[in-house]
C-alpha cells in the first residue's frame, strides 16, 4: 500500500505528495483498503494485477457467477462484496496490508494449503440459483442449420438486453422466425406469463394463477415445434374454452428481451448488423447472404460437384421441387473456408441437360457443421447454370424458371411458331394496356402453356426424364397456349367491365377501396403466372359478380354496407396473417383466400352461384381449422 505524505512547518509546506507504504502509519486502514480495493472485484476497479493463482481462479468463477445472473435475469445470484471482503479477512493475518507482504506470506502458507484462499462456487452463490442450467440456457443454438453462440445480458435500456444470438452471414437467410420465438427454455417461462398478461379480461382470469398455468405449457410443450403463438393459442383455448385469437396476443406489449436479439457477423466475425427484427435483417442482408452461401457451396465450380443418391435425411428441410421423389444429397469436404467476395471461375453455362442427375438437396461442411443447400437451374436468357440457394421456396421459383428456360432452348423453332399465332393476340394487348405492355403478356401466356405442358409435378431430375417430359409435352403446347390465351382473354374481357364500371358508378369511398383492393388482389401484372391454373378458371366469374355488386349498389346502398361489413372482419384476419407470413406460401391460407372470394359472390351477387355453399360461419370454421 502506498500512500502521499505531506509535512508543513508552522503553515508552511516543506514536502508533498512524497510516496511513503502506508502500512507503516496505520496498518490496520491500509489492509482493510488493501482487501477491497485489491482482492475483491468491483464493477469499478479490475483488482489487482498479480501471478498469485488464487486471485485469477476467483476472479473466473465470480465472472461464471455473474454470467448465470446474465442469464437468469437476476442480481441475487452473486454474494454481495462484503461477504467476499469477509472471506479474505477472516483468512489473511493482520500483518498482510500490501501486495508484497501478501505474496511472501501466500508463497510460504500455500506448500501446506494448496488450495489456500480459493473460493468454491458454493460459496459464491446463493441458494436460489439452483435451477441456471446449461440446459435452460445454453451456450450455443441450433439457428440455421448451423451451432450459433448465444450470449446473455441483463441490462434494461440496452440494446442487447436479453439473449442474443451470434449468426453468420452465410446462414442468415436459413434461421427459422418461428423457432426464435421461443427463445431459450429458460426465458420461455417468463415470455408465455407476458404474452398471458396481454390478453383480454376475460380470457386471462380463466388462467389465473398466471405463473402455474405458463410452467405448465413449457413442462407439456414441445418446446421449438412450429410457432409459439399458435401453440400457446392452443392452449388457451383448450383451458379457457373460449374462440381466442392470434392478435389477441399483443406483441407490442412486451418487454424487448421477450424477443431473440441477433448479431449478424462476416466471415471474419466482423459485425454487419444486429437487432430483432430479424424478417429486416433478411431484408437488408439477403442478397449479402445468399452470396455468401453461394460462395461457401463453391458454385463457380459445379463440375466438382457428384451427386450420389441417399436417402432424404429426417433433419433436412423438405424440397420444395418434388415432395414424390426420393431426394438426392451431395455430401462435400471443405478443404478450406471460401472466401465470401474472393475471386472465382466462371460458372459452367448449359443450354441441354449435360449435368447429370441434379440433386435435390445438398449438404455443405463449414467449420465441421453442416448447411443444407437447394440445388437449381437458373435462367440467364441464352443458357442456365447450377446454382445453390440457401432458401428452398427460392430454389423452387428459380428452378421452375430455369427448367423452363432450358426447355425453349430445345424448342426454338416451335416457340419461334407459337409467338407468332397466338389467338386474338391484339385485342388482349388492349385490355392488358393498363397492366403492361403485349411482349409481357405473351411471354406470361408462352410460360403458363409450358408449365401445364411440360412442368407437372414431379419435376424432372436427370437427362432421361427430361427428354421424356419434352416429347410428351411438344405435341400439346401449341394447343395449351391457345387455352391459356382464351382463359386470358375471358379473365380480362370481365376486369375491363369491371374496371370501367367502378369508375362509373361513382360509389362510396370504401365501396371503392374495397373493389379496388379486391381487383388489384384477383389480377395484378403477372396474374396469369402467379394464380394457380385451378382458381384462374373462377376469374370471369369473380369480376362479374363485381359488375352485378355496383349494379345492386345504386338500389340498395345499405344492403351493400351491411355485407360488407360482414366481410370485413374474416377477410381482415387473413390479410393479418398474410402479413405475419411474410411471403412464406401456406396451403391452408391459400384455399381460405378463394373461400373469401366465393364468400364475395354469395354476398354480393348471388345469381352468379358458388361451387360449394359458403357463408361467414363456414369460414369460421374453416379459420379455427387454419389456427388449431
Amino acid at each position: 500500500m502506498v500512500a502521499l505524505e505531506r509535512a508543513t512547518l508552522y503553515g508552511i509546506v516543506i514536502y508533498n505528495n512524497k510516496r511513503v507504504n502506508f502500512g507503516n502509519v496505520d496498518p490496520a486502514a491500509a489492509r482493510e483498503i488493501f482487501i477491497r480495493e485489491a482482492l475483491v472485484p468491483t464493477p469499478d476497479n479490475g483488482g489487482w494485477e498479480t501471478r498469485l493463482p488464487f486471485l485469477s481462479h476467483n476472479r473466473k468463477l465470480i465472472a461464471q457467477v455473474q454470467e448465470l445472473e446474465h442469464k437468469a435475469r437476476r442480481q441475487d445470484v452473486l454474494v454481495d462484496d462484503e461477504l467476499i471482503h469477509a472471506f479474505y479477512e477472516q483468512l489473511l493475518p493482520a500483518d498482510v496490508c500490501s501486495g508484497a507482504s501478501l505474496e511472501r506470506w501466500f508463497r510460504a502458507e500455500s506448500k501446506r494449503q494448496p488450495t489456500l484462499l480459493q473460493l468454491t462456487r458454493d460459496e459464491l452463490m446463493r441458494h436460489e440459483a439452483a435451477g441456471i442450467t446449461t440446459a435452460a440456457y445454453p451456450k450455443t443454438l441450433r439457428l440455421g442449420g448451423i451451432d450459433c453462440s448465444v450470449d446473455y445480458l441483463h441490462e434494461p435500456g440496452d440494446a442487447k438486453d436479453g439473449v442474443t444470438a451470434t449468426v453468420p452471414i452465410y446462414a442468415l437467410n436459413q434461421v427459422n422466425d418461428e423457432r426464435c420465438e421461443w427463445l431459450v427454455p429458460g426465458m420461455l417461462q417468463a415470455k408465455v406469463q407476458a404474452l398471458c398478461k396481454t390478453l383480454h379480461q376475460r380470457p386471462r382470469s380463466r388462467l389465473v394463477p398466471l405463473p402455474e398455468f405458463a410452467a405448465e405449457f413449457c413442462a407439456t410443450a414441445a418446446f421449438g415445434d412450429g410457432a409459439l403463438i399458435d401453440a400457446l393459442l392452443k392452449a388457451v383455448r383448450d383451458r379457457t374454452q373460449l374462440a381466442v385469437q392470434r392478435n389477441d396476443f399483443k406483441l407490442d406489449q412486451l418487454a424487448p428481451h421477450l424477443f431473440m436479439n441477433f448479431r449478424v457477423v462476416d466471415e471474419h466475425g466482423r459485425q454487419l448488423g444486429a437487432g430483432r427484427d430479424l424478417a429486416g435483417l433478411k431484408a437488408q442482408f439477403g442478397n449479402q447472404a445468399r452470396s455468401a452461401f453461394q460462395a461457401l457451396a463453391a458454385l463457380k465450380l459445379p463440375g466438382a460437384v457428384v451427386a450420389q443418391p441417399a436417402p432424404a435425411r429426417s433433419a433436412a428441410p423438405e424440397s420444395p421441387k418434388s415432395s414424390d421423389v426420393q431426394a438426392h444429397v451431395v455430401r462435400r469436404v471443405e478443404a478450406a473456408p471460401a472466401r465470401v467476395g474472393s475471386t472465382a471461375a466462371a460458372p459452367a453455362r448449359y443450354t441441354a441437360w449435360t449435368f447429370g442427375e441434379l440433386p435435390e438437396l445438398m449438404e455443405l461442411t463449414r467449420g465441421g457443421q453442416t448447411l443444407i443447400g437447394f440445388p437449381a437451374l437458373v435462367d440467364q436468357g441464352s443458357h442456365v447454370e447450377i446454382e445453390v440457394f440457401d432458401e428452398p421456396d427460392v430454389a423452387a421459383t428459380r428452378h421452375r424458371a430455369g427448367l423452363r428456360r432450358l426447355l425453349a432452348l430445345q424448342l426454338r423453332e416451335p416457340l419461334k411458331y407459337l409467338e407468332k399465332n397466338i389467338a386474338d393476340l391484339q385485342r388482349l394487348a388492349s385490355f392488358y394496356m393498363p397492366l403492361g405492355t403485349l411482349e409481357e403478356l405473351r411471354t406470361q401466356i408462352i410460360d403458363v402453356a409450358m408449365d401445364r405442358a411440360f412442368l407437372a409435378e414431379p419435376l424432372p431430375q436427370d437427362e432421361a426424364s427430361f427428354k421424356r417430359r419434352l416429347e410428351e409435352g411438344r405435341a400439346r403446347l401449341n394447343l395449351v397456349a391457345q387455352e391459356v390465351a382464351r382463359q386470358a382473354l375471358a379473365v380480362l374481357t370481365e376486369f375491363a367491365a369491371a374496371t370501367r364500371k367502378l369508375k362509373d358508378s361513382r360509389a362510396p369511398r370504401e365501396v371503392q377501396d374495397d373493389i379496388n383492393a379486391q381487383l388489384q388482389r384477383l389480377v395484378p401484372k403477372r396474374f396469369l403466372l402467379a394464380t394457380p391454373w385451378p382458381a384462374l378458371q373462377h376469374f370471369p366469374r369473380y369480376l362479374k359478380g363485381v359488375v352485378l355488386r355496383l349494379d345492386k349498389l345504386r338500389a340498395d346502398p345499405d344492403r351493400d354496407a351491411v355485407r360488407l361489413a360482414e366481410l370485413r372482419p374474416v377477410e381482415q384476419r387473413w390479410q393479418r396473417r398474410q402479413a405475419e407470413l411474410k411471403g412464406a406460401s401456406h396451403a391452408r391460407m391459400d384455399e381460405y383466400r378463394w373461400l373469401l372470394e366465393e364468400l364475395r359472390i354469395s354476398l354480393f351477387a348471388q345469381e352468379l352461384r358458388t361451387p360449394q355453399p359458403v357463408s361467414v360461419k363456414r369460414l369460421d370454421k374453416a379459420w379455427a381449422q387454419i389456427q388449431a
